[in-house]
């Protein structure tokens, strides 16, 4: 291809391009698009579906700085997901709520040379609402599975370190109530 004037153009002279640069086109010919792969939406259960509800919940409380229940009211009555609120995510924040002061001083004792303000937000929404199902929710036998889903959903909304964070320190605040109980 050389620099003279194209035909194509009906006599209009080709730019000046710099060496080794494709001309583009208007039709976009020479555009490569990536061939994209939509995201598996059956990497999780409806179960793990409502623990992520409720974490929203807890991520938007920790924001704002506001009252859980209080959000939780205002979220049952207006929001800006697609669905309402599950029940099974309103039983969760629920959970959570009245035992808030003392899951944040389990985190924060139990988490070495980690404290709760410098974990990622997303992070600490994660393992507090964990913390509340693994230590106060009435499952007992299911604990181990309890705390896979929450190392799953790190996995799926959190860093690459994540995962294998939450996994530790929830499994941490089992054994210490198991000592203590």
């Amino acid at each position: 291809m050389s620099d003279a004037p194209s035909s194509e153009g009906a006599g209009a002279p080709s730019a000046p391009r710099a060496p080794g640069l494709p001309m583009p086109t208007r039709e976009g010919a020479e555009v490569e698009f990536e061939r994209t792969v939509p995201a598996r939406a059956d990497r999780l259960h409806g179960r793990s579906r409502d623990r992520i509800r409720a974490i929203d919940v807890l991520f938007e409380a920790d924001a704002k700085q506001g009252d859980v229940l209080a959000l939780l009211a205002e979220r049952l009555r207006r929001t800006a997901a697609q669905t309402p609120l599950p029940q099974r995510a309103r039983d969760l924040v629920e959970l959570y709520a009245p035992h808030a002061v003392d899951i944040d001083e389990d985190l924060a004792t139990h988490s070495r040379d980690w404290p709760l303000h410098r974990m990622p937000a997303v992070d600490r929404a994660i393992l507090r609402l964990g913390a509340a199902e693994v230590l106060y929710g009435e499952e007992e036998s299911a604990r181990g599975a309890i705390i896979g889903e929450y190392t799953k959903i790190a996995e799926v909304l959190s860093t690459d370190d994540s995962p294998r964070f939450v996994n530790g320190l929830l499994q941490r605040l089992v054994d210490v109530k198991g000592l203590l109980a």
